[in-house]
């Protein structure tokens, strides 16, 4: 149980901290790609709105040498420098729709040729801005009103500084991720250490308190049965029997959920035929389907084997039919199914009832849990049985769940895996 609780811990904290650095590394690379979009286009409209030429742009200030740090903030390209260090080529159209000017000497990606075909492509297609392969392009009427102008501005610069930070960043994410669950790996036990300490606590608690009620209750269900010797059976004595049984029993239970609980319980895995031990705990429990007047109805596959503690499937059986049986109602219906499928074992125990739990059926499973309909002393139950028996069950590399049939049907579901090989080779009988 320590060792699940504090895998437990780690995912959720790795849940966690994988939500966080994705969001980092979404952020960045969001507002990188922003930042880069942006001067792109601001580059793009400057070369459109001059055509290309330098000499469109406004006159240059002269501005006086800067060393103050605090100036720095103020210090970045101009338009000029931003010019200068563009590649980019130039496309005219008349009127007409022909090209009558073609620049490419500030760019060496492509020819005259290939730069004419790609901007009859785009002025084709009447698109004022976009993007073809890596060249991003902005059309706009010529100054005259005698055509129009594309600008191709070549964005393979930016795109590759784009992948750069996206790989780095992608690259110290997983850095960061790999050292963190190392980090939480190393501090787990020292975090989970106060709950293990008091998990642990309770389950010694309840082992010796265990222990410690055995044997008063033994000493009293022995006394009881001396004085019947002398005075005879009275409706007293027979309550104080019956209370030291069922208190008996509860201990019983507890102490062998606290052993599950301490991990010294194992399973011992046989190979056994599953029907004919199903068979024998319905004969085992005929008297009580008798005095219910139960209607029973079987259909269970012969030859059924199961690879798993038989003395601890026959503890679960015995949970499961005592659970159907108490908790149908008088003159109901029983049913009981095995059958295999798809290497499994499946068995299937359903009984009516009054009425169905108003709690899910996954609750059924929870510790000392009892329909408040059922909260009485005449059920005997205590809340543990099914908790027991999924126990067992996953111990035996199983699972079980409950489901409700309307109207007033409930059927647990149980399904082991069969031993793979030789599925019926020295398969033990049922005792």
């Amino acid at each position: 149980m320590i060792r699940t609780l504090q895998w437990k811990f780690v995912a959720t904290a790795m849940i966690a901290i994988t939500g966080l650095i994705l969001v980092l590394l979404g952020a960045i690379n969001i507002i990188n790609f922003a930042i880069v979009s942006g001067r792109l286009d601001h580059t793009l409209e400057m070369l459109g709105r001059t055509g290309g030429d330098i000499g469109q742009l406004p006159p240059m200030q002269p501005q006086p040498f800067r060393e103050a740090p605090s100036e720095l903030r103020d210090m970045g390209p101009n338009d000029y420098d931003t010019f200068m260090a563009s590649n980019y080529f130039v496309v005219r159209f008349d009127l007409e729709g022909t090209v009558v000017f073609v620049d490419v000497s500030r760019t060496s990606q492509v020819t005259k040729e290939e730069a004419r075909a790609l901007a009859e492509s785009v002025y084709r297609e009447e698109s004022e801005r976009g993007e073809k392969g890596c060249f991003r392009y902005l059309m706009k009427e010529s100054p005259a009103h005698t055509g129009v102008s594309i600008v191709f501005l070549d964005t393979s610069v930016e795109i590759l500084s784009y992948i750069r930070v996206l790989f780095l960043s992608v690259g110290a994410g997983l850095v960061s991720w790999v050292l963190m669950l190392l980090c939480v790996i190393l501090l787990s036990k020292k975090a989970i250490r106060p709950i293990a300490e008091n998990v642990e606590r309770q389950k010694q608690f309840v082992t010796n308190a265990g222990h410690e009620i055995k044997t008063p209750v033994a000493i009293i269900q022995s006394n009881t049965e001396a004085l019947e010797l002398y005075n005879g059976e009275s409706k007293w004595s027979k309550n104080i029997k019956e209370q030291t049984v069922r208190l008996s029993r509860l201990v019983n239970d507890l102490l062998f959920l606290a052993r599950i609980d301490e991990e010294t319980m194992q399973a011992h895995p046989t190979n056994f035929f599953f029907d004919a031990l199903i068979i024998q705990m319905l004969e085992e429990f005929s008297q009580l389907i008798k005095g219910k007047d139960l209607q029973v109805s079987k259909s269970i596959k012969a030859g059924t084997t199961l690879w798993a503690d038989k003395n601890q499937i026959r503890q679960a059986l015995s949970i499961l039919l005592d659970n159907s049986i108490k908790y149908a109602d008088q003159g109901g219906s029983l049913e009981i199914r095995l059958y295999g499928e798809k290497g499994q074992a499946t068995l299937q125990i359903q009984n009516t009832c009054a009425s169905l739990p108003e709690a899910p059926p996954d609750k059924l499973f929870e510790r000392f849990y009892r329909d408040d309909t059922a909260r009485t002393q005449k059920s005997g139950g205590y809340g543990i049985g099914l908790a027991a028996v999924q126990s067992i069950v996953q111990m035996n590399k199983g699972s079980v769940s409950a489901q409700y049939i309307q109207p007033n049907i409930v059927r647990l579901t149980v399904r082991f895996y069969k031993k793979k090989e030789g599925p019926h080779a020295n398969a033990q009988p049922a005792d």
